[in-house]
């Protein structure tokens, strides 16, 4: 599988389009649409929520509720797009209207501006933006509709938000659906109020709190990913992704940072028989070994840093005048780390239903059930 996406943040539609679904996969309407508000959802979200519906529109690849193994077009309409039309039109929007100078720092604004020769941080940050992780997770229906089919779940919760820990341990993702019913999804209650204070506290300052969000997919079989090349190794598929979310600015498997100060006798996974079969009594390794699944969960942690636009400013230049000032707000969240976890778990499962779908081949579902299910058995 592979996509691309397009689209802007106050232009007219975010779109994509990603090929080598196979044909006979059921997708819903209702599937789109519940990924889509759990994205917009979560404590300290902005006001851009209030604004969008971030409906999926299908245009091609799908006829009466299957895929038909064509390459799947997505868009979603930008609703906020008739109130910035006369600036970001692509042939009569005014560049004078609209425009970004004094660069934000933490942004792409100087940087890319630097990059492409502009004076206008605008044409940068409407692309850096966030807004495009809606059109990720709209993909990521797709993928986990694919990897559902297969018996494989995908679920997420938050676990610091402002320097606050929550408490609970997950042990498998079917359980972490139960995140979505609190306001950061966070499984730990206590915590959750107190995150919940932190980012009231930051919004009082005018300043913005990051945090930390687990994901778990459950249900991968051993033999996912590959040892015998750096690009065919699946921590390597999933952290590359994973940074290329906005903000995200560490990710890691099972211990991760942890295993610096362990011995290895505490670190790895040791191996034993019952009934026959291998087992393991710890998952440190986060469910990959050598770039290989091996058949435990797979467990990611990602660290969000704070958003950058802060409604209090913060110093920078403006590369148009060469001047010291504050940069301005633009429309932005206080918090975003339980909307990051949602967009996550989209990119998760687009990389193992790309490497599964690499692995096992198939054009149809049917086809590729099969073949799933006798690795599995395989792995037995």
């Amino acid at each position: 599988m592979r996509y691309l996406t397009a689209g802007e943040s106050h232009g007219r539609a975010l779109i994509a389009i990603l090929e080598g679904v196979p044909a006979g996969l059921k997708i819903s309407r209702e599937d789109f649409d519940r990924e889509a508000a759990r994205r917009m959802s979560g404590y300290g979200r902005g006001g851009r929520m209030k604004i969008e519906s971030d409906k999926a529109e299908i245009l091609s690849g799908m006829r009466g509720g299957y895929t038909t193994g064509a390459p799947i077009g997505i868009m979603i309409q930008n609703r906020d797009y008739p109130n910035w039309e006369r600036a970001t039109d692509p042939f009569t929007g005014d560049v004078s209207l609209k425009k970004l100078t004094a660069v934000r720092p933490g942004h792409a604004d100087y940087a890319g501006c630097v990059k492409y020769g502009f004076d206008d941080a605008r044409n940068i940050l409407e692309r850096a933006s966030a807004r495009q992780t809606a059109i990720r997770v709209a993909l990521g229906v797709v993928c986990k509709r694919y990897l559902a089919e297969l018996g494989i779940f995908i679920g997420s919760h938050v676990t610091v938000i402002g320097g606050v820990r929550g408490a609970y341990v997950a042990a498998t993702a079917r359980e972490l659906e139960r995140a979505d019913s609190d306001p950061v999804r966070c499984m730990d209650a206590s915590a959750s109020e107190k995150m919940c204070a932190r980012i009231d506290e930051a919004r009082a300052a005018g300043d913005t709190v990051g945090g930390k969000f687990q994901v778990i997919a459950e249900g991968v079989p051993v033999g996912i990913g590959s040892h015998t090349e750096y690009f065919r190794k699946l921590d390597y598929r999933l952290g590359g992704e994973l940074m290329s979310l906005q903000s995200v600015k560490s990710v890691s498997i099972g211990l991760g940072a942890d295993c610096e100060s362990r011995p290895g006798s505490d670190v790895h996974d040791a191996m034993y028989l019952k009934n026959g079969r291998i087992v393991r009594r710890s998952n440190n390794a986060g469910g990959i070994e050598g770039g290989i699944s091996n058949g435990e969960n797979i467990v990611i942690n990602c660290v969000v840093k704070p958003i950058p636009t802060l409604m209090a400013g913060l110093p920078t230049v403006d590369i148009a005048q060469l001047k010291e000032t504050l940069s301005q707000p633009e429309r932005s969240d206080v918090c975003a780390v339980p909307a990051a976890a949602v967009v996550a778990e989209a990119i998760t499962a687009y990389v193992l239903a790309d490497v599964i779908s690499e692995t096992l081949g198939g054009d149809r579902m049917d086809e590729v059930k099969e073949r799933f299910l006798k690795k599995v058995a395989d792995a037995k």
